[in-house]
């Protein structure tokens, strides 16, 4: 679905990631986990034509790296930024619809099906979404992208900052994504919520891939835990 060979990427002269592979099949969970600056948002960025990159990214055996960012996300892939990026002088119903896509193809997801994923948000629909909690824009910001329809999310650090019920409620949105055969790339520094939702799990560490494996395998090896994960 979604493969990553030898990928690398630059801030400028920054040289950030070095030689990334990684694959994404369809219906799974991939949690990709690591230090800050260990090149994990970066990765998704990459992904999404949003930094300069070399190598081969294949999105259903196309070749995307070089795209435009809009070119890519009507192929099908969604993009929930760290920083959220909510247009705060719009409803939360207006922030909702310009995530439609318009298509030929009807959508699997509709405003009624984000109000049932997170009632706070039908409550608050015709409230400016600048004023909204943080955890509020979270919620507005996953449902937008997912209002386009994509076959695979790409969400960064979705629960940073957020309290333990909000977390709760992200982490059941994940699993909702997934009964619906959603594929997700999950960049996560909560180790306990990437273990819970996720398939896979990646470690990234200076640009590069250190670890890959089942949720278990990693609980398994306290060696990457210490070396990698923990501060």
């Amino acid at each position: 679905m979604l493969k990553l060979d030898d990928v690398h990427a630059f801030y400028g002269k920054s040289h950030v990631l070095h030689g990334v592979n990684l694959e994404v099949r369809p219906g799974e969970i991939v949690a990709l986990l690591g230090r800050n600056g260990s090149g994990r948002s970066t990765t998704v960025k990459a992904i999404m034509g949003l930094v300069e990159g070399t190598g081969s990214v294949h999105w259903r055996d196309q070749q995307i790296l070089g795209r435009k960012a809009f070119e890519i996300a009507w192929m099908g892939l969604g993009y929930v930024p760290e920083n959220r990026d909510i247009f705060p002088t719009l409803t939360v119903h207006q922030n909702l619809l310009l995530g439609e896509k318009r298509g030929a193809k009807a959508s699997r997801w509709a405003a009624d099906d984000m109000y049932k994923l997170f009632p706070r948000l039908k409550e608050r629909q015709h409230t400016e979404a600048g004023v909204l909690s943080g955890g509020e824009q979270q919620m507005l910001t996953l449902c937008r992208t997912l209002m386009g329809d994509p076959e695979l999310i790409m969400i960064d650090e979705p629960t940073e900052g957020l309290a333990p019920k909000i977390v709760e409620l992200v982490a059941e949105f994940l699993r909702e994504l997934k009964r619906r055969g959603t594929s997700v790339l999950l960049v996560e520094q909560k180790l306990t919520i990437a273990l819970e939702v996720s398939d896979r799990c990646l470690v990234m560490g200076h640009g590069q891939i250190v670890f890959e494996g089942t949720p278990a395998d990693l609980k398994a090896n306290a060696y990457i835990r210490k070396e990698w994960l923990e501060v």
